[in-house]
């Protein structure tokens, strides 16, 4: 098998706070994460270049021949031919950035040193191939329709869905429909005519529960009686997902249980949404979104007209709560509150607008972690902590009441 090393582009900085807590090949579109595309579709496993802070938690392989891949870039069946036709030394170049390169052990060093290698030879990508660059928080979700159709072919190919109980209606052709073992599903409508529905292994769809593809459900998620949701969505594994959720991903283990309206959003993991809390996706005037962006330290332009709420890992809100168009809310920040929200909540923020707030204390975040992960049979370790306390103490400028 390849030996495949995943690396973070300069777009890192953009995709915070999602990329906080994680490489960006961690990051799910469509059923799978990055990493999981590039393995199969290589045919290899991957490891990272990235933070040195996540490093640990995410070591590097190297190996005799390594392949080398930006992990900015969405993965192909077309461009993946490619990269596995690289001779040895050679490198595939997308307007001078590097897409890929296929490096013995020696070499690699030399590149993680940023030392020259001597013997390596670039060659442009061919003009045929499309390269899709992750660039933007924004985008996520704009490339879930694709994602999901694509991951749907990869995963169900040569495979057979299990038997779905009559109880159900299917509205289009069932070989939209692919559903894993252990899946509990009864009295629901699932309408597969615009795109895909997978449901993955051990997941439950209650009753009344209402899917338009295309949709991916993870593994061991639960969705909630009568929930309605519209494609493109991913509901990642482990989530708990009720209510009315549109054009949305959810990275995994992660809580929207509840009545209210989740769209155009992106939620990373352990993150939970009170009840009846909505969020808006679209301007009352109808006008373009702007979103907080954590490198450039500003609200920029996204030239989209839908864009709702991103909320990076371990984030929590309160019952009733309120998000404005395009609002990013940082990891582990718990806010509640009546009114609507600022657009941009800071990492560790405890609080609400009309209140206002305080930093939630790193001990005390610390053990809310474990006390939820334990209830997805998952360990908050030394890693995780250590990962937590270098985004707490480099997000402290924008606690402006620390000030």
């Amino acid at each position: 098998m390849l030996n495949i090393i995943l690396f973070d582009s300069d777009a890192r900085n953009h995709l915070l706070p999602l990329t906080a807590t994680r490489p960006m090949g961690e990051l799910r579109i469509g059923i799978l994460t990055l990493r999981e595309k590039w393995e199969r579709l290589l045919k290899g496993t991957a490891s990272y270049i990235t933070q040195e802070y996540l490093q640990e938690k995410y070591p590097i392989r190297i190996e005799e021949e390594n392949i080398i891949v930006n992990a900015g870039i969405l993965p192909t069946e077309q461009l993946c031919r490619r990269i596995t036709e690289l001779g040895s030394n050679e490198a595939l170049l997308l307007n001078g950035d590097l897409v890929a390169a296929r490096l013995n052990e020696v070499q690699f060093e030399h590149l993680i040193e940023d030392e020259e290698i001597h013997s390596l030879q670039g060659t442009d990508l061919d003009e045929n191939i499309k390269v899709t660059h992750i660039n933007h928080l924004w985008e996520l979700t704009l490339l879930g329709k694709q994602a999901i159709a694509d991951d749907f072919a990869l995963l169900t190919k040569g495979k057979k869905s299990q038997p779905v109980s009559a109880s159900n209606q299917i509205v289009g052709s069932p070989q939209n429909l692919f559903v894993e073992e252990g899946v509990k599903m009864e009295c629901c409508m699932l309408n597969v005519t615009a795109g895909p529905v997978y449901i993955g292994k051990d997941a439950e769809i209650m009753e009344g529960s209402m899917l338009r593809g295309p949709v991916a459900i993870g593994a061991g998620a639960i969705v909630k009686m009568g929930a309605r949701i519209y494609g493109p969505t991913t509901i990642g594994p482990g989530c708990r997902v009720g209510g009315e959720v549109t054009r949305s991903i959810l990275m995994g283990n992660s809580n929207k249980a509840h009545d209210g309206f989740l769209g155009d959003a992106v939620l990373g993991e352990w993150c939970n949404i009170g009840a009846d809390t909505n969020n808006s996706n679209l301007k009352n005037n109808y006008g373009e979104v702007k979103l907080w962006d954590y490198a450039t330290e500003r609200f920029e332009k996204t030239g989209q007209q839908f864009v709702g709420l991103i909320m990076g890992d371990h984030a929590k809100c309160g019952i009733n709560t309120m998000f404005n168009t395009g609002t990013v809310v940082g990891v582990f920040a718990n806010v509640f509150g009546a009114g609507f929200l600022r657009n941009f909540i800071p990492d560790f923020a405890w609080g609400g607008d009309g209140g206002g707030y305080r930093t939630y204390k790193f001990a005390d975040a610390c053990e809310t972690a474990a006390i939820v992960m334990a209830r997805r049979n998952t360990t908050f370790n030394d890693l995780d902590k250590a990962i937590l306390y270098h985004i707490y103490d480099r997000s402290v400028q924008f606690r402006s009441w620390e000030k």
